[in-house]
């Protein structure tokens, strides 16, 4: 067993990552900001640390050097975790002192062995069955789904943990910044379903509900609603009397978000 620092300031990935790492029989400790993340890696000594770049505080690039200019730390291997795809981004994260990066989103069968592969532990521990099937955050893959989803979301962050949490149970994903943008997808190739946050610039939620009822083509494609800014639960019942099959709020558990998809296509 393996001691694994998580350093992760949004509570959804933090969630995701701690599931998987306990998962497989590791401890797992955390730490949502830059600051405490160094303390705590002073402090305990993990055997292992993995580092979100972008931090509240500190970002993950300064952190890197502290811990690799550090001499009782710069030994332990030093992960990020990062959605950076532009080019020059790789050789960045490595020459500021990470031992190497993993891309988010996270895929959930891969992410343990992938710590194990840097912790030179050969072959990956296998998941314990009872840990996996009853899970906190992160469910154990199903049979492959050949539905297609379309998540509309101004926030890539968002976007991109909803892919995580889909595409390994083989669904299909596309995804949108706007409603404009996804009634043009769906218009191109409709989904079988799809997943909207509620607030957004523009146009939001409930106007794609209006728009995509209000059009032959896609007035029969359903869709779920999330939101994390419900005040009251009169959104609710707003987005599911204009034509919404489901309302979630956020933040957004794994295991709910397939359950509710998986009911709505039945």
């Amino acid at each position: 067993m393996a001691r694994i620092l998580v350093i992760e300031d949004n509570p959804a990935n933090l969630e995701l990552m701690t599931y998987l790492i306990e998962a497989f029989g590791h401890q797992c400790l955390t730490a949502t900001t830059g600051t405490a993340g160094m303390a705590l890696a002073d402090q305990a000594r993990p055997d292992i640390i993995v580092c979100d770049v972008q931090l509240p505080d500190i970002e993950g690039y300064a952190i890197a050097r502290q811990l690799k200019g550090a001499a009782r730390l710069r030994d332990i291997p030093l992960i990020a975790v990062t959605a950076l795809a532009m080019v020059g981004d790789r050789d960045r994260i490595l020459a500021t002192g990470f031992d190497g990066y993993i891309a988010k989103p996270i895929v959930p069968e891969s992410f343990v062995a992938q710590l194990e592969a840097f912790l030179g532990l050969g072959q990956p521990t296998a998941a314990p069955a009872r840990a996996l099937s009853v899970p906190a955050s992160a469910p154990a893959p199903r049979q492959p789904q050949r539905a297609s989803v379309l998540i509309v979301d101004d926030a890539q962050i968002n976007r991109d943990l909803l892919r995580s949490i889909l595409e390994p149970f083989g669904y299909t994903v596309r995804d949108a910044s706007g409603v404009r943008a996804a009634i043009d997808l769906a218009r191109s190739d409709p989904p079988d379903l799809v997943v909207s946050d509620l607030h957004m610039p523009d146009l939001g939620g409930l106007d794609l509900i209006r728009l995509m009822r209000a059009d032959p083509q896609l007035a029969l494609i359903k869709i779920v609603i999330h939101s994390a800014t419900v005040m009251s639960d009169q959104d609710c019942r707003q987005a599911l009397a204009l034509g919404a099959h489901m309302f979630i709020a956020r933040p957004i558990e794994p295991q709910l978000m397939i359950d509710a998809i998986e009911a709505c296509l039945r």
